[in-house]
């Protein structure tokens, strides 16, 4: 029986409201991986420039040299390839770069002495010392660090915009934790790719 009091009704969201609501949550899940993925590829690409015993034609990836006046990265004037395990093997595309190219990898701080004979250039990797190995894998444990505080900036960030939907009420306490449970997900993956990458150098590095 109807007393004329008023009945509060429950408050439904309509569902467009809903599908928009989701759409805007996994913007912000989607960003956060795109630049989770981006932090990430930069520590790998730091730590490919870290010499191991191993000939690697991404050693090299940091040289450049002066070509018609402008700073060319040695990759893009001339193919680089791994000989052997112990010798890289640089063939310059224009002979009357070589000297240039020897100089530019002598000044580098990677420790090496290449050797031309004609357009190949032969770059001999010496073996690293205990020492050496380890100075090297503090420094990649440090990048990776700085890779791991990177992503978990990007949480954060992601995170920041979730409470910002609930701070003006777009969205409940439920939809909060959900997309806060599925921000710390993409972090916990993208911090284990990156321990993969480091443990797969640290493993490089001390191979003999």
């Amino acid at each position: 029986m109807h007393n004329g009091a008023w009945q509060p009704t429950a408050t439904v969201r309509p569902d467009n409201q809903v599908s928009r609501v989701r759409n805007v949550i996994n913007e912000i899940r989607k960003d956060a991986e795109i630049r989770m993925e981006k932090c990430v590829d930069a520590f790998k690409n730091h730590i490919s420039k870290v010499r191991t015993g191993r000939a690697s034609p991404s050693l090299l990836d940091g040289i450049q040299i002066e070509y018609y006046g402008t700073l060319t990265p040695l990759r893009q004037l001339a193919n680089i390839i791994a000989e052997d395990s112990r010798t890289l093997a640089i063939t310059v595309f224009d002979r009357a770069l070589a000297p240039a190219v020897e100089k530019a990898i002598m000044a580098s701080d990677l420790g090496l002495n290449p050797s031309s004979a004609g357009t190949v250039i032969r770059v001999p990797l010496p073996p690293l010392t205990e020492e050496r190995r380890r100075d090297l894998i503090k420094v990649v444990r440090a990048e990776a660090e700085q890779g791991r505080v990177s992503v978990r900036n990007v949480r954060r960030d992601a995170n920041d915009k979730v409470k910002a939907l609930l701070k003006d009420k777009t969205i409940g306490e439920d939809e909060d934790r959900r997309s806060q449970d599925e921000i710390q997900k993409l972090t916990d993956a993208w911090i284990k790719k990156l321990d993969s990458a480091l443990a797969e150098k640290e493993a490089e590095l001390m191979e003999i």
